[in-house]
């Protein structure tokens, strides 16, 4: 029998799990012909989450859990689940429930029947996000859409279908910096997407702060292009040229003139100026020296402290 794979990552979902679970089990009964695994993984909650996730695992049979040292974060979650993943499908979704399990049968039917292998999802609404988040999440799409190859669905969420090979695709990139929303474009493979409106969380809160998305679009950015390395000497190009031009300018008026004029303010704005740029570049070269550090260490993606085998 064909199997469905639910990967879902967790932390501090205790409260969300019940009403996931229910929903996902009033789905899959509909989906004729098709067993459903469902892959919990606990990533270093604070709460009682994994108690909750054994708790459920006692009354539904298709759950199977992988419990993490500490947290790793969601990318390192999602590598886990399909690593473990057996399906010939796998999906991705979050545990809020802001990712509708109902969409699962026509993300099925996309790929069983119309010959897609991927199944992609995107909210055509932000209705409940906060305005200055919504404003700065879609600077980051025009800002990465423009200086990356690789281009990015605006609204776009994690919630997404995929074929085994995709999924074997994903585990063939070994890099620790994941930026899952990049990869599963750059994988390439013929996508559908599935419009839907923003959902809102079932219960508990969310783990998003603005900064963790900041530093999350940050991660974006610096993983899949290296435009702002060629920003940082064009900044360099225009500064020296700026400076010939005002040095030429200098002499010309000393020449002309005799009449060079000793100010420490102009002196100390342009030094703070082209200090400013220095360190904004060198922010630059560090994000990606920062990288190479992190991937030639070589360190395991994440370290399960417990797992389940899924039941005979």
């Amino acid at each position: 029998m064909a199997i469905l794979s639910l990967v879902v990552p967790c932390y501090n979902e205790k409260e969300a799990l019940p009403y996931f679970m229910e929903e996902v089990e009033k789905v899959t009964k509909e989906i004729k012909g098709i067993e459903t695994e469902v892959i919990l993984i606990n990533d270093g909650s604070k709460d009682e989450t994994i108690e909750v996730i054994r708790e459920l695992k006692k009354s539904y049979s298709c759950i199977r859990y992988l419990s993490f040292s500490r947290n790793f974060g969601k990318e390192s979650a999602i590598l886990a689940g399909l690593a473990a993943s057996r399906g010939d499908w796998t999906a991705v979704m979050d545990a809020d429930l802001q990712d509708p399990p109902s969409l699962l049968p026509e993300m099925l039917k996309a790929i069983r029947e119309e010959g897609y292998d991927c199944v992609g999802t995107r909210r055509s609404t932000r209705t409940g996000e906060p305005p200055i988040r919504s404003f700065f999440a879609r600077m980051f799409y025009k800002l990465i859409n423009k200086v990356s190859s690789t281009k990015l669905v605006d609204g776009a969420r994690d919630f997404k279908l995929l074929s085994r090979p995709a999924v074997d695709a994903l585990l063939s990139m070994p890099e620790v910096n994941r930026f899952s929303k990049g990869l599963y474009e750059w994988i390439g493979f013929r996508t559908k997407w599935i419009e839907f409106k923003n959902v809102e969380r079932v219960a508990g809160e969310t783990k998003w702060s603005f900064w963790g998305l900041f530093k999350y679009s940050i991660e974006g950015i610096v993983s899949f292009t290296t435009s702002p390395l060629i920003l940082s000497a064009l900044l360099g190009i225009l500064f020296m040229f700026i400076s010939i031009v005002t040095l030429l300018f200098l002499i010309v008026r000393q020449l002309m003139y005799h009449n060079s004029v000793s100010g420490w303010t102009s002196m100390v704005c342009i030094i703070l100026l082209l200090s400013g740029v220095q360190l904004f570049c060198l922010g630059i070269f560090g994000q990606y020296l920062a990288k190479m550090y992190t991937e030639i260490k070589r360190r395991p993606h994440y370290i399960i402290a417990e797992r389940s085998e899924p039941d005979k």
